[in-house]
């Protein structure tokens, strides 16, 4: 059976009319990680290319990789990020307000990684079960004390939650909505599962912020759908969620949260108009070529360069702009699933954090550029020496 299709219809509103709007070139999985340069040769690759819904204008991929193959197993492990234990702090106690929790009351996360967010609503009070369909994660969340469900989330798996826990004041969906190629299907489950006067709480990254921050590298085969403000709430009022607020946020980029309820109608919420997203593709090229001409000028003058961090989003940046060994040497990540492996397609050697200091490469392309406040912190060893960081977008800058 193959592992991918291509979908002929929109996720949102089921038409036909989808016009290409980026082109990224075949590229890797973005969390295929592999083990050993024996595997470089065998490495499959996918058409990473962006449609737009001329109907409903909703951004998303055609391209569908089966979701056993991306996310059975998942390297990406939310609790590694300070900015996202802070985060995910002030978001429970957000949340706990804006949906009255009191302690006792059951709070369910779909795609709940190691278990990060449900900590801090466990700390205050709360019930909580995760729904984590990577197994490492799961075990990870329930060696933590989080009761998780090791399967992928949907309208029958809800059914099954209500029988075993009743229903929910809170349900979280952070950073999955995007994810799952039906997230109508998704968002039904979710508002399934609420009780009288509950709230269905998603973030999403912010296709405006993507657009005006050139921030391409976020797109990859796990992220299926780009939300604006607009197609967001459209795809939540789709599943029967009144959506009472929409907010900005600062966190992975630029993030959409939006807070829904699926009992009580709502005042309609304005929502700001759709991103212009004509010449995408060719600022995206002007950008490859920048990034590579100055990496390659730095090189020629003699200095060295690695990298700092590999995200999924840096290894799109890496592929797309045919940035290798011969112009960046490694990469660090504090994640210890991702050390001792290479980067998709790219083949950078990912090494611990600490060699950044005790290699001292005179530059460190920052691939985790959503973290640069955390990362310029941590690293001031490296910057006393004389260690300089190049933040690759929106243009090419040296910190």
């Amino acid at each position: 059976m193959s592992v991918h299709h291509k979908r002929e219809t929109c996720r949102l509103c089921g038409g036909r009319r989808l016009r290409r709007w980026l082109w990224l070139g075949d590229q890797p999985l973005a969390n295929a990680f592999l083990r050993s340069p024996e595997e470089f040769a065998s490495e499959p690759r996918y058409p990473l290319e962006v449609y737009c819904c001329e109907t409903c204008a909703l951004v998303q991929l055609l391209e569908v990789i089966d979701p056993q193959v991306l996310f059975r197993e998942y390297i990406y492990a939310t609790g590694t990020s300070e900015t996202m234990v802070t985060h995910f702090a002030g978001y429970a106690r957000e949340a706990a307000t804006r949906a009255s929790l009191t302690p006792g009351d059951l709070v369910v996360e779909v795609a709940s990684n190691d278990g990060t967010l449900l900590r801090c609503f466990r700390d205050l009070g709360m019930r909580v079960l995760g729904v984590e369909p990577a197994g490492n994660l799961a075990r990870q969340a329930e060696s933590a004390g989080i009761r998780t469900w090791n399967e992928f989330f949907g309208e029958d798996l809800a059914a099954r939650i209500l029988e075993s826990f009743g229903k929910a004041k809170l349900v979280a969906a952070n950073n999955v909505l995007a994810h799952v190629d039906d997230p109508i299907g998704l968002l039904r489950g979710a508002a399934r599962l609420l009780a009288q006067g509950g709230r269905v709480v998603v973030e999403v990254p912010d296709l405006g912020e993507l657009v005006d921050g050139l921030a391409y590298d976020t797109i990859y085969h796990e992220h299926l759908c780009y939300f604006s403000e607009a197609t967001l709430a459209r795809c939540c009022e789709e599943a029967g969620l009144a959506v009472e607020a929409m907010e900005r946020l600062e966190v992975h980029g630029g993030s959409l949260r939006a807070v829904g309820q699926a009992f009580l109608p709502v005042g309609a919420v304005n929502h700001a108009p759709l991103p212009e997203i004509s010449g995408f593709d060719a600022k995206v090229e002007r950008h490859r070529q920048a990034l590579r001409g100055l990496l390659e000028s730095l090189r020629t003058q003699g200095k060295t360069i690695a990298a700092y961090g590999a995200p999924a989003k840096g290894n799109t940046l890496l592929n797309y702009c045919g940035i290798g060994p011969d112009l960046v040497a490694f990469t660090v990540d504090r994640n210890p699933s991702k050390v001792g492996r290479y980067t998709p397609g790219a083949h950078l050697p990912v090494l611990p954090v600490e060699e950044l200091a005790r290699r001292r490469p005179d530059y460190a392309l920052l691939l985790a550029w959503n973290l640069e406040a955390e990362v310029l912190r941590q690293q001031e060893p490296y910057r006393a020496a004389g260690g300089r960081f190049i933040a690759p977008l929106p243009e090419p800058r040296i910190l």
